[in-house]
């Protein structure tokens, strides 16, 4: 076994997809108290796992997707082709509408629905779901050794004895291997290097709180969950050496959306000159928007809000503002660790 393969075997796994076709998540809803392994059996429970965030981040959603589109199939091999490709882009088109910002999602569908589309019409429709489900393991297996690269090139940011701090979670339960922000510092870690993590709690969802440090426990990293509020006041101690998020979508320029709380992050960084950076695997990266201005942020549901655990903390008829994103603007950036390496400005990646 590689060091690679120890490192992705010693981390939490989002999802997995079995020898006998079946789906099964890791409900993320229930952490960090359960940990509750859930089959996925059609494409609504699919959809409902994907949109209540029981799985979550961009390239877990998106790899979600692609194996949610192929179960979704699975019972239906005795259509004729025709038929059979309808089913298809139904079900990806169902399925894309669960998260609309996290561009991996729309990614992997249009993969796999590119696939169907050019299949030839005088096969059957189990020899292209063969195929489909032959395409959604290698984006799988591609993720995870992006997530490999993206945490040897970041790894090399980081110092011994530096403080390190992330927002929400961009780890191996956000992706299909070992994660995107918090892959280098798992590289880091296993390589010896001693750092502080710090993890922004990641309000309203709790998600750094709950997942973070579950996984960065769990893996032994030295960690201290923050409230979302407390980042500026350690940069100000000089406590924070550097930040590394995740990414849901990227724009052509670099305007980045990720978690709520994100741009404000940056804002603070820039002002005590600590360096920021996305890392996120190339497929984030969107190049048909061409700035921030063209990235629709998703916008929730009050209860959200209103409820921790399902404890009241607000009136119920309160108004609520509730974006799931925001789009920090490229100047804040340092720079985008990816798997081809640290990418940093000017940023325009269609070129």
């Amino acid at each position: 076994m590689s060091d690679s393969e120890k490192l992705l075997d010693t981390i939490p796994r989002a999802l997995y997809f079995d020898n006998e076709d079946r789906f099964f998540i890791l409900d993320q809803t229930k952490l960090p108290t359960d940990e509750m392994i859930e089959e996925q059996k059609d494409v609504e429970q699919v959809y409902d796992s994907i949109y209540q965030l029981k799985v979550r981040g961009a390239p877990a959603i998106g790899i979600a997707g692609a194996y949610g589109l192929v179960i979704s199939l699975k019972n239906s091999l005795d259509l004729e082709i025709e038929s059979f490709l309808e089913l298809v882009y139904k079900n990806a088109q169902y399925l894309n509408s669960s998260r609309p910002t996290a561009v991996n999602l729309s990614w992997a569908l249009n993969r796999l629905s590119k696939i169907a589309q050019d299949f030839p019409k005088d096969k059957t429709a189990k020899e292209l779901y063969d195929v489909l489900k032959h395409e959604a393991i290698l984006i799988h297996k591609s993720d995870i050794e992006t997530c490999r690269l993206i945490g040897e090139h970041g790894a090399k940011l980081i110092r011994e004895g530096d403080g390190v701090l992330t927002l929400c979670n961009a780890g191996a339960l956000a992706t299909g291997g070992i994660g995107t922000a918090l892959a280098p510092m798992y590289v880091a870690w296993s390589k010896g290097k001693r750092f502080s993590a710090y993890s922004s709690e990641t309000r309203p969802l709790l998600q750094g709180a709950r997942i973070t440090c579950w996984e960065l426990n769990k893996f032994g990293v030295d960690t201290t969950v923050i409230a979302d509020s407390v980042s500026s006041y350690l940069m100000k101690l000089g406590r924070v050496d550097m930040i590394v998020v995740g990414a849901d979508r990227v724009a052509n320029n670099g305007d980045t959306a990720n978690k709520i709380g994100t741009s404000s992050l940056a804002i603070n960084a820039k002002f005590y000159g600590v360096p920021f950076y996305i890392a996120c695997p190339y497929s984030t990266i969107d190049t048909n928007s061409k700035s921030g201005t063209d990235i629709v942020v998703e916008e929730r549901g009050k209860d959200e809000l209103i409820y921790i655990k399902g404890q009241q903390i607000a009136p119920k008829n309160i108004k609520v503002c509730n974006p799931a994103f925001d789009v920090t603007d490229n100047s804040l950036i340092s720079g985008f660790i990816t798997e081809k390496g640290v990418i940093r400005p000017p940023y325009n990646f269609s070129k």
